[in-house]
């Protein structure tokens, strides 16, 4: 089976148009991206170009009344992001620079994802040397909150059952299932487009709301039927839709989804609540105490007791807490940050940041795992780490953080070994480096 490759676009293409809630002109350019960089947000109209990466972290979960999906970074906000990121989505786009001149981007003039779809297309989808990097499902996730109900199911690929229901005769109760790929997205998926009940409007303006709504860019309902001149591009293109938001507000995972996920009157705040105690259920994988690889492909995990029975290093300076997958050339392991670290005292008071320096000796002792755990006789041997090249810091790590390390074996020849290792917080990739190191033993 050949190994999905990530994708970004192949050159710069833009547009203008005005925000849907905003009604505020902005002007939206996607650039390409390099591998394993995600998807973010560049605000050209604040000093600096502030980035918002596309992730858990940065969603904002407390907009019940915004009827939209908010990124917030610092004093940086982003609005309206779920069509981007639906399409994004839907064309299995992993990275990708969205630059805006204002807060929210233009809303596509028909209310949408398939004007974004057919500005991918048109800049073209180029593959990269790097595999896709999956959320998987592992164990039944639920949420419910004042009858709203999201479930999330593992299953090999990406389904959505969605219902919606509303208290007004035309709307009434919708209920679709849609096993989601590239082409069943552009058809069935993105040409849904956005609505609002014609009995919200003057509220929803009063409160600085849809003032870039159109009858072009939005369907409005009333009991009789819709005001639009356009009929419905679909008998259920309302459900539809709300499939869409939703795909999009996954994608703040920072990565595709594979699982069943059933969603029951979920609006964006419900969404982005679920997503971020998905995202959480990552870190709660149960350690097994194991041995080597079984040279079968076969992969392990190790908690701190066996983590500890490989390496040397003590309290203070053991910066792992879990190996999350061994295998014969590469290791995933995990380091859990918090405000009691030692290096928090001095590195900054008032502002603490993990060391860059100690964010790359966690993740050589994660690859000193994967070489001792390959030697005989461990407990008589030690790893040198004697190189670094390639290094760069691209986040600070704070307390409440857990770090994500994965390092790939490059090279070993005789006792010296080259491995390219990766940090990443949430999906979010904050270091890299290629190291170089020695075995050598305890005694000499």
């Amino acid at each position: 089976m050949t190994t999905a490759r990530q994708r970004t676009i192949a050159r710069p293409i833009s547009f203008e148009g005005v925000g849907l809630h905003t009604g505020q002109p902005c002007r939206v350019e996607f650039r390409p991206a390099p591998p394993d960089s995600g998807i973010r947000f560049v605000r050209l109209d604040l000093p600096g170009a502030p980035e918002i990466p596309v992730s858990p972290r940065y969603a904002c979960a407390d907009t019940e009344e915004m009827r939209r999906t908010i990124l917030k970074s610092g004093d940086a906000e982003v609005h309206t992001v779920e069509h981007i990121l639906a399409a994004a989505a839907g064309l299995e786009i992993d990275n990708l620079v969205i630059a805006l001149t204002a807060k929210e981007p233009a809303e596509p003039r028909d209310g949408s994802a398939a004007p974004y779809v057919r500005m991918f297309q048109e800049a073209g989808l180029v593959e990269q040397h790097a595999p896709r990097r999956y959320f998987r499902v592992s164990e039944p996730v639920r949420y419910e909150e004042n009858g709203v109900v999201l479930v999330g199911l593992p299953h090999d690929g990406l389904r959505i059952t969605f219902t919606i229901e509303y208290d007004d005769a035309y709307l009434g109760t919708q209920h679709a299932t849609y096993d989601i790929d590239r082409d069943v997205f552009i058809r069935e998926i993105a040409p849904a487009r956005t609505f609002v009940l014609q009995r919200d409007v003057d509220a929803l303006r009063a409160r600085g709301m849809i003032l870039g709504g159109t009858l072009q860019n939005a369907v409005v309902v009333q009991p009789t039927g819709i005001l639009n001149q356009e009929p419905l591009r679909f008998d259920n293109e309302f459900v539809r839709h709300k499939i869409l938001d939703f795909l999009g507000d996954l994608y703040l995972l920072g990565r595709p989804a594979l699982g069943h996920f059933v969603s029951i009157k979920s609006g964006h705040a419900t969404n982005v609540r679920f997503v971020q105690r998905l995202a959480a259920t990552e870190r709660r994988e149960e350690p097994v105490r194991a041995g080597k690889p079984n040279g079968t492909g076969g992969s392990i995990q190790l908690d701190i007791g066996a983590i500890m029975e490989i390496m040397p290093h003590r309290y203070p300076f053991l910066l792992i807490d879990r190996i999350l997958s061994l295998e014969e050339n590469r290791v995933v392991g995990i380091k859990n940050v918090t405000i009691n670290e030692p290096f928090f005292v001095g590195h900054f008071p008032g502002h603490p940041i993990m060391p860059a320096v100690l964010i790359i000796e966690a993740m050589a002792q994660c690859g000193g795992v994967l070489l001792l755990n390959a030697v005989d006789h461990p407990k008589e041997k030690l790893v040198y780490f004697i190189g670094i090249d390639r290094a760069k810091f691209r986040k600070p790590v704070r307390p409440g953080d857990q770090l994500r390390f994965e390092l790939t074996l490059l090279r070993l020849k005789s006792r010296i070994c080259k491995m390219e290792g990766k940090a990443y917080v949430d999906g979010d990739l904050v270091a890299e480096a290629e190291l170089l190191s020695s075995i050598v033993d305890r005694d000499s």
